[in-house]
């Protein structure tokens, strides 16, 4: 099999991955990360897993296609309860899902995240979510990058144990935010920024003109000053 090439969104992903890491792909679908982290990234180890078995026999033929199959273990099983103490996994890639499910994987596999050095989690929707457990689960912040790839944007964002409130502190926006935005984001703004928020205020305001014909209840007058306030800041970071 010739090896894949890789979408600009796993392409960000290998970036981040330190030289001579050992990695673990939660929801690997074809092998493609682990892969180029051992080729590109010289990766010492890594483990391929999924919790559907296509995907991640998907995954085994492309590894041993490439001739790597005693480099990369394949594990079917839920998120992050694959990985064993033995594997020594310092980084975690978790991308290609929503941020929601993200933050669950993490949280129910906290207990094997302690040796972890390194998370490098891409959500496709709900990114401040991860931000907030992070910042809640002493995860620092260093870096976040934004794409746009086949009309979808992607957030990528990187953490490391360490100082959570750091990244936030250095701007001067409210915490909730920088939550919602990034705050490395924020400071950026480029054009797949301003495009994915131009969106999601088009959103906003569609559900707010739906809840104006709501009846008031304390719970429609919340929502109702939530999204404008998140308008209002769209707003801001897009022009």
């Amino acid at each position: 099999m010739k090896k894949a090439v890789l979408s600009d969104r796993l392409a960000v992903i290998v970036e981040q991955i330190d030289q001579g890491a050992v990695v673990a792909d939660i929801g690997t679908d074809h092998g493609l990360v682990p892969v180029e982290a051992v080729v590109h990234r010289e990766a010492e180890h890594a483990v391929a897993a999924d919790v559907n078995a296509g995907p991640l026999q998907a995954a085994s033929d492309y590894i041993a296609s490439c001739g790597l199959t005693g480099k990369i273990d394949t594990r079917l099983g839920s998120g992050l309860t694959v990985l064993k103490e033995t594997d020594r996994i310092d980084t975690v890639v978790i991308a290609g899902m929503g941020g929601t499910l993200i933050t669950e994987i993490l949280e129910e596999g906290k207990a094997h995240l302690r040796p972890v050095q390194k998370l490098i989690l891409q959500p496709n929707v709900s990114a401040g979510r991860i931000r907030q457990w992070l910042f809640d689960n002493g995860w620092k912040l260093t870096n976040e990058r934004i794409l746009k790839e086949d009309r979808h944007v992607y957030e990528v964002l990187t953490a490391v144990p360490g100082e959570a409130e750091a990244p936030y502190r250095e701007n001067q926006e409210p915490f909730e935010k920088q939550l919602l935005f990034g705050p490395y984001l924020l400071k950026e703004r480029n054009n797949a920024f301003k495009d994915k928020w131009m969106r999601e205020k088009d959103n906003w305001q569609q559900i707010l003109q739906q809840l104006a014909n709501a009846v008031p209840t304390e719970q429609t007058t919340a929502k109702k000053q939530k999204l404008n306030q998140y308008i209002a800041w769209a707003e801001e970071v897009i022009t």
